[in-house]
């Protein structure tokens, strides 16, 4: 019988969980490497699972069957907090909203043109309503660590390994990407993957490999446990909001999360000052924390998802919540078998040769 190939994940998130969850599946001897389980970047998201505006024709594409990854996932995987809450959209201008709608409508996307009176019957708690909303029945949200947890709990159930452990240096034999060096000791294995957000650029230029990334920042704040005043996601102007299962409601500027400016403090009660106004009867409703996460994200807004070199693979995007399913079960497929899905051509770093 030929050997479990190794391979050693670096990185917890929700990219990481999901490669290393699917790796296991695939039969590899699997050891995820971090410091903390959960994430970096994945703690600080909005979770928003989507395939909305803003995207050329391939990448909604890929997004939407990224969507219908995560209803398979969560077929193989029962218990993962993930809600097809569906979504209400009014943030962009008339025009442009309305452009976007014909746009994915003719791509297939399910989208229905309603009115304040059906926003009002899906909402009753906002207290501003649109003349005209968007909405989307087939998005939804997941609560993000706790998915990249029960993912990673599965799959040391089924024999992967978890480091707890910062790596410094990744080791190079020959041509090739060969281990890690880490604060517990040096580990090898056949294949490296830097699942490592806005940590992979200074492991990957210590092996003149330089890889795009922006990590712009996010502030999001996260109110303490409320009775329910949202039922799915709200993109208002100015005002992303959606309430989690643990009756939290969550908040951003939009979507990626605002500014945090100087003052991060200032900037965060002033939004959640926004977010109080925006609902009806929440006297009550008080800020609990807020997060600013960096958003990995490849200089030209789409993922990097591709082998960069011999032994190592590179997965790094923003939209990570969106793209977990997907991007570890091609990902996987690919360092298991040297076999490349079409669709993830337009993912490959040699784009920015």
């Amino acid at each position: 019988m030929a050997a479990k190939q190794s391979v050693i994940v670096v990185g917890s998130g929700i990219i990481g969980a999901s490669i290393a969850w699917h790796l296991t599946r695939g039969g590899a001897a699997v050891t995820v490497v971090a410091e903390d389980e959960g994430g970096v970047a994945t703690p600080c998201s909005f979770a928003w699972i989507n395939a909305s505006w803003g995207n050329p024709e391939f990448y909604f594409r890929f997004r939407l069957r990224a969507m219908a990854e995560w209803r398979r996932l969560a077929t193989e995987l029962p218990g993962l907090p993930l809600a097809w809450c569906g979504g209400l959209c009014w943030d962009l201008p008339p025009h442009d909203l309305e452009a976007f709608a014909t746009e994915h409508i003719g791509w297939g996307y399910g989208i229905d043109r309603i009115d304040g009176n059906a926003v009002r019957a899906r909402e009753p708690y906002l207290a501003n309503l649109p003349d005209l909303a968007l909405s989307v029945t087939e998005e939804g949200a997941v609560e993000p660590v706790a998915a990249a947890l029960a993912m990673l709990s599965d799959a040391k159930a089924r024999g992967a390994t978890f480091v707890n452990a910062a790596v410094h240096s990744l080791i190079r034999t020959g041509e090739r990407i060969s281990g890690v060096v880490t604060s517990a000791g040096l580990l090898e294995a056949d294949h490296i993957v830097l699942a490592t957000g806005a940590g992979t650029t200074p492991l990957t230029a210590a092996i003149d490999l330089h890889i795009p990334i922006d990590t712009p920042p996010g502030l999001i704040v996260h109110s303490r446990p409320h009775a329910r005043r949202l039922n799915g996601l709200v993109m208002a102007p100015e005002l992303h909001m959606r309430q989690t299962g643990d009756g939290r409601i969550i908040a951003g500027s939009d979507f990626g999360g605002a500014d945090p400016g100087q003052d991060q403090q200032a900037t965060a009660e002033a939004l959640f000052d926004k977010l109080r106004g925006s609902l009806l009867d929440s006297p009550s409703l008080a800020m609990d924390f807020f997060t600013v996460g960096y958003r990995p994200t490849p200089k030209d807004g789409f993922p990097i998802i591709d082998a960069a070199c011999k032994g190592l693979y590179i997965a790094v995007m923003h939209s990570g919540v969106t793209l977990a399913p997907l991007a570890g079960l091609l990902a996987s497929n690919e360092i298991l078998t040297g076999e490349k899905d079409a669709a993830l051509a337009p993912f490959a770093l040699s784009r920015f040769s």
